[in-house]
């Protein structure tokens, strides 16, 4: 077998064991499974809403998914978990099948996209978008899309990180169809500005070790002349002798006073 087949074969598998599991457990909230291959055999991770529902009174329940994903589906000695879903409103597969029991007990379907539309915005997701596809209100087939958010198209993220899902109903008009598309909030974006409060501790620890420069205050232009009295009186104040020293400065300076004035 060509591994192009190969690939082929697998993918349609998982997608009959998805529709299986989903139309098994539908009342206990299904949203999805991951299945991996390991040298025991075959790991299978059911995520649903009600974890009980799936493991049933005394395990009987899981070991009859066991047993018919064996027979059925050729697994090797599957082994199944289940995992709960913490977020409904992140889970594509909760959502779209929301949106189709929405449907099938009769309500309009404006009421029901923009219902969970709602739902989901609420939760926290960065953007959403819903589509619901069939004969709605005509005879011909169209298209509703319903939309919120920040929901990139192409590109990295919108490939990696974008959660999708389909689900199906039967109405009197024919089979409508509902795509679900949710991008949840820990999606990271290139082009995402992060704003940050403060400085890290590297910078804070070198903006206070920088030294700090005090200018000395100036003196003030003098304005008015100095008389020979205050000088004198400034010269006294400066010197911190005894008040011999300081008699014998004032006597030399009135000395040079009274020969300046001659």
């Amino acid at each position: 077998m060509s591994i192009v087949k190969r690939f082929i074969t697998e993918s349609m598998k998982r997608t009959e064991i998805d529709e299986f599991l989903q139309a098994k457990l539908e009342r206990a909230g299904y949203g999805g499974v991951n299945i991996s291959k390991t040298p025991l055999g075959t790991h299978v991770v059911i995520c649903a809403m009600r974890p009980g529902l799936v493991i049933g009174r005394g395990g009987e329940t899981i070991k009859e998914l066991a047993k018919s994903l064996e027979e059925n589906f050729k697994l090797s000695n599957p082994q199944i978990s289940v995992s709960e879903i913490e977020v409904p409103e992140f889970n594509a597969s909760v959502v779209a099948n929301r949106v189709s029991s929405a449907l099938q007990r009769g309500v309009h379907f404006r009421r029901a996209g923009f219902w969970a539309l709602n739902q989901v915005m609420e939760a926290g997701a960065l953007g959403c978008e819903i589509v619901i596809s069939g004969k709605l209100r005509t005879e011909r087939a169209r298209f509703e899309k319903f939309r919120a958010g920040y929901f990139p198209r192409c590109g990295e993220p919108a490939l990696r990180f974008t959660k999708k899902a389909e689900a199906h109903v039967q109405l009197k008009p024919g089979m409508i169809g509902v795509r679900v598309k949710i991008m949840p909030p820990d999606a990271q974006f290139p082009d995402k500005i992060k704003i940050v409060a403060e400085l890290p501790q590297e910078e804070t620890e070198i903006v206070a070790s920088a030294p700090v420069v005090v200018k000395a205050p100036q003196p003030a232009p003098a304005t008015e002349p100095v008389s020979d009295e205050i000088i004198v009186a400034k010269e006294i104040s400066d010197e911190h002798e005894p008040v011999e020293k300081a008699e014998s400065v004032v006597a030399e300076t009135e000395e040079k006073i009274e020969e300046a004035k001659e």
